[in-house]
């Protein structure tokens, strides 16, 4: 067997004893859905360094916490925390989490991130449901393919599930809750685009823009788990005043005040 399958299998045997139970929902504990967490029922903690192969997080406000539990009366696992490629992690470890989740079971992931509004129509506050994504980071495929979870030319048409997508939008009206829709474009970070960077990630058709999610998305796809993703936007990238700066406190800050209806919104998805 493939060495790198064995280390997915070795995670996912070690879960699946904690949890001893089917699940089929994933999602990340990105920015905004953080007080997700303190909403999951009959929660069974796993700290990554528990976990076999699972690497520690270095960003603060990551935890680094896989959480099985109730939400919406399903069984679902939490990322409290998630990789990035700028922490110095290859890609391989960045979407780790996905091919073990791939090995459970899971259906489908919920991605949330903060990012960085470069349509002139987004402000700080505003809620982006994720439509598709421009890659402009390495790709986590790259390599040798991993033949037995997914093609090696996987197709990213409906990179975003339009079904899922479709309930967002029910469960938005029903909640009252207006979201913009647009294009994520993925970067690696860690430093903040310049205004003219903005100015072509707004060119090249994107809306916003950010450090996450996109490899986790690739690689969900070509394990077959349906995905769903939302922004929050945490700066107006097209407004650079004479005194505007970029700050990490600033983009926690603008995510945790969307964080109570981020989070409501997906349990109402889950309800659907």
């Amino acid at each position: 067997m493939d060495r790198k399958v064995i280390k997915f299998q070795e995670s996912a045997d070690f879960i699946a004893e904690k949890i001893n139970a089917k699940v089929e929902t994933a999602i990340i504990l990105g920015s905004g859905l953080g007080k997700l967490a303190e909403k999951i029922e009959n929660q069974i903690v796993m700290p990554y360094e528990e976990i076999p192969h699972f690497r520690k997080t270095t960003i603060k406000g990551h935890k680094g916490n896989l959480i099985f539990g109730q939400l919406s009366g399903k069984n679902i696992l939490a990322m409290q925390g998630r990789y990035h490629h700028y922490e110095g992690y290859m890609m391989q470890w960045v979407t780790f989490p996905i091919r073990v989740f791939s090995l459970l079971g899971i259906k489908q992931l919920f991605v949330s991130n903060a990012a960085g509004g470069c349509n002139f129509d987004y402000k700080v506050g505003d809620l982006m449901l994720i439509a598709d994504h421009i890659n402009l980071a390495p790709n986590p495929l790259i390599g040798r393919n991993v033949d037995i979870m997914g093609t090696r030319f996987p197709d990213m048409t409906h990179a975003y599930d339009q079904n899922l997508m479709r309930l967002a939008d029910q469960a938005a009206k029903e909640l009252n809750i207006n979201y913009q829709k647009g294009v994520y474009v993925g970067v690696t970070g860690p430093s903040f685009e310049t205004p003219a960077e903005y100015e072509f990630y707004r060119r090249i058709g994107g809306d916003a823009v950010g450090m996450s999610t996109v490899p986790e998305v690739i690689v969900a796809r070509h394990c077959g788990i349906a995905v769903m993703g939302v922004s929050v936007i945490t700066n107006q990238a097209h407004n650079f005043s004479e005194d505007f700066e970029n700050s990490h406190l600033d983009v926690m800050q603008a995510a945790d005040q969307a964080a109570d209806t981020l989070s409501g919104w997906i349990m109402r998805i889950l309800e659907l």
